[in-house]
């Protein structure tokens, strides 16, 4: 065999790196349609509810050729997906400086998201990541739900309260502290006489829905912002507590398929990596729902029912009797 002919691992990377990653994601997006539609009317109902989030990935991306900075003097990337409770519906690969911010890189996989279902009723929920009052105010404009949890020092300008008299304020496991409908201010940049640019607070002129919630468990305070008025306090704290989701999805992704671990140093192999294991990812899962297993029990044994089809086919090709290979 020539030398030219040799796979070597750092060969794999190359390969990778020059396969174009739009073919991938096209088949990642038709798996996603073939088992999202397999979903009851129920289920998508219940399945509106879209859980976005982001993670980074440093282990052994020292030699990355581009990546954010993580502040351990390595460059890392950054992966952000879409989660609908059972499947991936989203994703996007950061490597860029600026997407270190959550607020760049997850108003961008929402949007990407919705340019796929430009007729979606969708909620989109995130945890603390989003804090820009200007993306808030352009997801409202563009009529995009969202739910997020904010941060305890956010100025507002309470509008009217949304609490009932007589209401009860037990929502299971937490109590209501807080219902209002608000005004948030905003950092408008602007330049003094010497050129020089700061920001300036001003009201946005888009209602928001702000919430604190108590939990019975420890006490712990929960602020979150929205722009949906019609769900009530309840199931507000309760679509927050389904987020959790996509972070459990996070730990499956890293833990089992082996996210973390980059076989391409570069971003457009670092793309194909990601679509290949969502692709196995989605193929696990639905294998996981339809038998109501833990993840990594799903993973087991349907890596192991892929490997005993793969023997049957080869016994067949052969000219065997598969029935008789595996009774043995």
């Amino acid at each position: 065999m020539d030398e030219d002919e040799r796979v070597r691992r750092s060969s794999i990377s190359e390969r990778l790196s020059k396969i174009d990653p739009d073919y991938f994601k096209q088949i990642y997006e038709c798996i996603y349609d073939q088992f999202s539609s397999l979903y009851s009317l129920t289920e998508r109902e219940k399945y509106n509810l879209i859980r976005v989030d982001s993670s980074m990935v440093s282990e052994t991306v020292g030699k990355l050729t581009e990546g954010l900075d993580n502040k351990i003097g390595k460059k890392a990337v950054k992966y952000s997906i879409a989660f609908d409770g059972v499947l991936p519906c989203q994703s996007n690969v950061f490597t860029s400086k600026g997407y270190a911010s959550e607020d760049l890189a997850l108003p961008e996989a929402v949007m990407a998201h919705v340019k796929k279902e430009t007729d979606h009723q969708n909620i989109y929920v995130m945890d603390r990541g989003l804090q820009s009052i200007r993306n808030m105010k352009t997801f409202s404009s563009n009529a995009i739900t969202f739910i997020c949890r904010t941060k305890e020092n956010k100025k507002f300008v309470e509008l009217e309260s949304l609490i009932q008299e007589n209401k009860d304020l037990d929502l299971g496991e937490s109590n209501l502290l807080k219902d209002s409908k608000v005004q948030l201010y905003t950092g408008v940049a602007v330049n003094n006489k010497k050129g020089n640019k700061h920001f300036r607070e001003e009201l946005v002129d888009s209602p928001f829905r702000f919430i604190i919630v108590e939990s019975k468990l420890d006490g712990k305070k929960y602020w979150f912002l929205s722009n949906d008025f019609d769900l009530s306090a309840k199931e507000m704290a309760q679509a927050y507590r389904r987020r959790w989701d996509i972070e459990v999805f996070f730990r499956f992704l890293k833990q089992e398929l082996n996210m973390s671990h980059l076989v391409s140093l570069n971003k457009n192999g670092i793309q194909v990596m990601l679509y290949m294991t969502l692709m196995a990812a989605m193929l696990v899962l639905i294998y996981k729902k339809a038998n109501k297993l833990t993840y990594k029990t799903a993973k087991r044994r349907f890596s192991m029912e892929v490997r005993d089809l793969a023997i049957a086919l080869i016994v067949v090709q052969c000219g065997g009797d598969p029935g008789l290979f595996f009774k043995t």
